[in-house]
């Protein structure tokens, strides 16, 4: 084994983040770039300690894996900002905690309320028509609701 990785020196760290880097433009995603870093960074702790290929191998490994954690938790962590509108794509989960007042009665655990321009479904106890409910979940796109 020491004959064949002897003597990889820091240029062969360096061509391993090069074609890293040329892999990372030809595949779609973003995971090659990590390693393509990790590599470069073997590459300049071989050239300062003078590694065995052994310490290479591991000093590869260490900075792939951080490279990696630094990726998935400052760069991938922030896939949802906060929005000025939480509940764009979500109307009913923005009803909860809002009262109304019942279109249709509930019968059977089943009626209707009018929030803004829209009938929504709700589920609860049994009420007559024009009671004030609160609502207090949502299940599916069903509304649950209790007395207010």
């Amino acid at each position: 084994m020491d004959q064949f990785f002897g003597e990889t020196g820091m240029w062969f760290w360096w061509i391993i983040a090069a074609m890293l880097l040329l892999a990372e433009m030809l595949m779609p995603g973003f995971f090659m770039l990590w390693l393509a870093i990790a590599a470069a960074l073997t590459g300049i702790a071989d050239y300062v300690f003078h590694l065995s290929w052994v310490g290479e191998i591991f000093t590869f490994a260490a900075f792939g894996l951080l490279s990696i954690l630094f990726s998935w938790r400052f760069v991938m962590g922030n896939r949802h900002p906060k929005s000025d509108q939480p509940f764009l794509n979500q109307r009913h989960a923005g009803l909860v905690g809002q009262s109304f007042y019942l279109e249709t009665a509930i019968v059977h655990g089943k009626g209707k309320i009018k929030a803004d321009d829209t009938l929504w479904d709700v589920e609860g106890p049994d009420l007559h028509k024009g009671a004030r409910v609160k609502v207090t979940g949502v299940n599916g796109l069903r509304l649950t609701v209790e007395k207010a």
